[in-house]
């Protein structure tokens, strides 16, 4: 291989995943993390380049390797493969919802994790291919989105927004100068906003990192307003706010 492939390894059994890490550097990929819990997968995604991610789907916490799916189908444009010992109809159909990019019974031999990476690789770049013009319109060198305001599109400069409140099947985008209602999910708006700046605190709100003021252990603080914060997401703000 030109350029080895960086791989992130979630699996909380210590012996299998220390052997399948030597399995894949034998092979000549490179594990650039190997964790055990959604929250060091997290850390990982964020702090590393990583291709590839390896997931087993029952972890020894309260998320699952399907919560870590759903992180990266929401923050980051690479694929997952589900790992697991668990091949029932209600895994299956649990795993199928995230959409994952392949899935690997455990056990399994090496050459069918050898054959699972090359084939998800190959799928995940070809359609990569087809799709590159409009990634571009995506890329994070985007600095505006437009809403629908009344009859008119109106151009919301994301630096301007400092956080957006989820209601009902309406959000509310509150900017430095102007709040708008438009009808849309939170989860599907973020997806339209830029990763390194925006993140959910709640099933309720998405925030704007570089407006906050402050942080307690329940709340961020933007433009003088209380904004709780879920037990799931505060690690997150956490390591953003590098706190």
């Amino acid at each position: 291989m030109e350029k080895a492939i960086n791989i992130l390894i979630v699996e909380d059994n210590v012996l299998i995943a220390d052997d399948m890490q030597m399995i894949l550097e034998d092979m000549g990929y490179n594990v650039v993390a190997n964790v055990t819990s959604y929250e060091k997968a997290v850390v990982a995604l964020k702090d590393n380049a990583i291709d590839l991610a390896l997931l087993d789907i029952q972890l020894a916490t309260e998320k699952s390797g399907i919560d870590i799916g759903k992180h990266i189908r929401e923050n980051y444009d690479i694929p997952f493969v589900f790992i697991t010992s668990n091949s029932d109809k209600k895994t299956l159909n649990q795993a199928k919802e995230v959409k994952p990019n392949g899935y690997l019974v455990k056990p399994f031999e090496e050459k069918d994790l050898y054959t699972t990476i090359e084939i998800t690789m190959s799928n995940f770049e070809e359609n990569a291919s087809k799709d590159e013009g409009s990634k571009k319109n995506k890329s994070t060198l985007k600095k505006s989105i437009f809403v629908k305001d009344s009859h008119l599109y109106r151009k919301i400069i994301f630096k301007d927004i400092l956080y957006i409140k989820s209601d009902n099947v309406y959000i509310e985008i509150y900017t430095t100068s102007k709040t708008y209602v438009v009808r849309s999910t939170l989860k599907d708006f973020l997806k339209k906003l830029p990763k390194e700046d925006f993140l959910r605190t709640s099933k309720s709100y998405i925030i704007n990192i570089k407006h906050v003021q402050a942080m307690n252990s329940r709340d961020v603080i933007i433009d003088d307003k209380m904004i709780p914060i879920s037990k799931e997401y505060k690690p997150i703000i956490q390591e953003m706010l590098d706190i």
